[in-house]
């Protein structure tokens, strides 16, 4: 995809946090401010920001995670932009949230009670940003959040607050069920999605 607007000169690329760093925003429940518009094509929701993210500030900052190169394969960025530029996600139309704020060692600490009280903030979001397509990056978690026993990646039936709704995997590198190019194929298959809809 082509951003909408002027693409700024590449930022600077995310410095290694110190151990201490990772574990105060943990200790602190660090938040990420979300990457939003309004009439996106996409809103990617993560299930909460990692260690990594939530020391440095930005989306799947963690070098190991392949969110930034796996959209990048799939075509919705014409490079492979680097977490800290992921306010030029906005000019192809593509947004970032999370399905819960607070920073944590692994998603896996979170309780099933988050999760669900994550879908009415990210409803109310929603509602207010308008975007085309949600798409969830995590399928196990949102099988809790949304109650369901099932879900196969991809479109989903119900929409979100007027928006489509896609799963996919999750991009963490320590996700090993779905390799990359299977989360590239899953990626094209939405952004194919979303430029028919347009």
């Amino acid at each position: 995809m082509s951003p909408r607007g002027a693409v700024s000169p590449r930022g600077a690329v995310s410095s290694r946090p110190a151990a201490s760093d990772l574990a105060a925003a943990v200790d602190r429940g660090a938040t990420v401010p979300d990457v939003a518009a309004r009439g996106l094509d996409v809103l990617f929701c993560g299930i909460n920001p990692g260690r990594w993210s939530g020391a440095v500030g930005h989306h799947f900052a963690h070098p190991g995670n392949r969110f930034w190169k796996a959209i990048h394969l799939a075509g919705f960025t014409d490079r492979q932009l680097d977490p800290a530029e992921e306010r030029l996600l906005v000019d192809y139309g593509i947004g970032i949230t999370n399905l819960v704020g607070r920073t944590t060692a692994a998603a896996a600490d979170l309780d099933a009670r988050e999760l669900r009280e994550g879908v009415a903030a990210l409803e109310r979001k929603v509602r207010r940003l308008r975007p085309r397509t949600v798409a969830f990056l995590g399928m196990g978690a949102f099988r809790i959040a949304f109650g369901r026993q099932r879900v196969a990646a991809g479109r989903q039936p119900e929409p979100l607050a007027g928006a489509a709704v896609w799963v996919l995997p999750n991009p963490s590198g320590l996700q090993a069920t779905y390799g990359l190019d299977q989360l590239v194929d899953q990626l094209r298959e939405l952004r194919d999605f979303v430029r028919g809809e347009r």
